[in-house]
């Protein structure tokens, strides 16, 4: 399949979101990357549900929710009535990982575990068969703008491999850092989707940078 963009919206402009959602909506983006942070599983505190129910209606596109938060199992429900349409909980962050992605299931979202940059892939053999999106954080989380982990390139061909293995249709995610100096390499590596914000929303032109990233080939 031809990857998929995702652009993160807490690169937008808050002060008109609206004009941001606008952008995404009548771009050749594929989804919304929204970032849930709660300054304690990262530094940082971003947006949760209230925006998030509240820019739904103006959305065309699904909404992929990443969450970097503790105790993520006690919010599956509250995420799913916000509009999110995937949930990705962080592997380092789920005690009972399995449960997790069963009830993110049973709530009828696409399942999501990010992993961040020291956690080995290998860790995901035992659910990847449950798993639809594997996150890759390509930078540390918490802060958009980072540097990209060369390290990454690594970890995305041992993970395809394991998807191979076990014959499931997992999407391997990228996140942090991606621009147009690494996504023809990531996507030649295994990647499946794309997520950028701060490398669309900073441009001269997020439109065009949106399809200059889904137009790749290698």
């Amino acid at each position: 399949m031809a990857h998929l963009v995702a652009p993160s919206i807490l690169s937008a402009d808050f002060s008109n979101l609206q004009a941001d959602c606008e952008l995404i909506n009548n771009s050749v983006a594929d989804w919304y990357h929204i970032d849930v942070m709660d300054g304690v599983f990262v530094p940082n505190i971003s947006f949760g549900m209230p925006i998030i129910k509240a820019i739904k209606p103006k959305a065309t596109k699904p909404f992929d929710v990443h969450l970097m938060i503790v105790e993520p199992d006690k919010y599956i429900k509250d995420f799913k009535n916000a509009g999110a349409d995937h949930l990705t909980v962080h592997y380092e962050a789920c005690t009972h990982l399995h449960r997790t992605l069963q009830a993110i299931k049973e709530e009828g979202m696409k399942t999501g575990v990010a992993l961040n940059p020291h956690t080995p892939v290998h860790l995901l053999k035992d659910t990847i068969s449950e798993i639809d999106i594997v996150c890759l954080m390509s930078v540390n989380p918490g802060f958009g703008g980072q540097s990209y982990i060369e390290n990454t390139y690594r970890k995305i061909s041992e993970l395809k491999e394991i998807i191979v293995t076990h014959g499931t249709d997992t999407l391997i995610e990228i996140d942090g850092g991606v621009s147009d100096k690494n996504a023809a390499k990531l996507i030649e590596h295994g990647a499946d989707v794309l997520v950028a914000g701060s490398y669309v929303f900073g441009s001269s032109d997020p439109h065009q940078t949106i399809e200059g990233l889904k137009q790749l080939s290698f």
